[in-house]
Parts: structure tokens; sequence; C-alpha cells
């Protein structure tokens, strides 16, 4: 099984990277492509894994496709998806706002698609993951659970309760993080050292 990412931005390099260090994944079976060719080289030389040079050519080697560019991407990457797309590919988005309807319409109604929503914490292999599919399989779906499960958790649900799952999964982090700075910025100002504050802080929530 070989997965290519269209796309090499922060989260695709936590997933890659998650793949990688768990030893579940060779790199020789993963691809990438991205419109900065200096990330390419980065994750090339970081990881091992291969490059194409267009979308056509990275889909002609893969069975996975990893959609992993910013919404507002969409436009310019899904007609060469679209024009590529074989019977046996496997496609996943891990982009925010793009339904499972809207990429169906896209990509064929028969294509298996999976939307996957991981959180920041993927950078440190503890995100809390989210999936949901429509014509998706019980075998495709153990392809996708182990590839995210390599950067944390992951689980399926409903597409109606994606936003909801949005806001308590991946926007919480955030908030999270600033209570943690702010408990810390406290702790600084009545004279505790910062790594002291940040690192009691942290432990405790």
């Amino acid at each position: 099984m070989k997965f290519g990412f269209i796309g090499l931005g922060n989260m695709a390099n936590a997933i890659i990277n998650g793949m990688i260090t768990s030893q579940q994944f060779n790199a020789a079976d993963v691809y990438g492509i991205n419109r900065s060719s200096e990330k390419t080289k980065t994750l090339m030389s970081q990881y091992g894994i291969q490059t194409a040079g267009s979308i056509e050519q990275l889909m002609d080697q893969v069975d996975v496709i990893i959609i992993a560019v910013k919404p507002q991407m969409f436009e310019d990457v899904i007609p060469a998806i679209q024009q590529h797309l074989k019977s046996n590919h496997i496609v996943i988005s891990i982009a925010a706002g793009k339904s499972l309807d809207y990429l169906h319409n896209e990509l064929g109604a028969q294509t298996p698609i999976f939307r996957v929503m991981p959180n920041i914490n993927s950078t440190i292999g503890a995100s809390t993951s989210c999936f949901s599919t429509i014509v998706g399989n019980d075998e495709q779906k153990v392809i996708v659970e182990k590839l995210f499960a390599t950067v944390g958790t992951i689980d399926e649900l409903p597409e109606s309760l994606f936003s909801i799952f949005t806001t308590i999964g991946c926007a919480s982090p955030a908030f999270t993080y600033l209570y943690i700075d702010s408990l810390a910025r406290a702790a600084v100002r009545e004279g505790m050292p910062k790594d002291m504050a940040l690192q009691i802080a942290a432990s405790s929530v």
C-alpha cells in the first residue's frame, strides 16, 4: 500500500513523521508533492520519502491519496485529482469545511472518500482525530485508522457531528494552551521562574 500527500504543510509533515517514526510504514511507500519545492526537499531529506513532479505522477504511484492542501486551494488541485483518479484509489481529505457531499460531487459518488479531522496535537503524536465516510468499507476504514493512529487516537463519527467535533476536538487545544500560558504568566508575575511555572502549569492541566 502506497500513500501520496498532495500538500506538505504542517499537518502533512506531522502525519508523515508519525508514519515513519512509528515504523509501521516505509518511507519508500510515501510520496509527496507541494507547490513549494523546498518543503518537498526538506521532507525527502528528513524522512526519505519519495517525491513526484506532478499530481498525475503521484497518483500513478499510490493507492491512498491524502489531500492536505488548504480549503482555498481545492479549486486548483481537485480537477487534476479528478482527471487521474482510478478505481482502486482511496481518497482522504483533511481539509476543514469540505464536506463529503462536496468531495463526492467532485470526485464521484462511488469513490471511497474519507473525511478526517486531526488536531494540532498531531505534531507530538497526541492528536484526537475523527473520520467520516459514506461508501468506505471496513477494510478501507482499517487503513485510515492505522494511518492516523500514528499521530494519536482516531474514531469514526457521523459527519453530522463534524462541526461539533471540530469545536471540542480541534479548536479546544488552542484555548487550553492559552489557559496554561495564563497560569504560568501569573506565577511568573508573583516571582516563580518561567520554566518552572510552565512545567507546573502544563503538568497540572
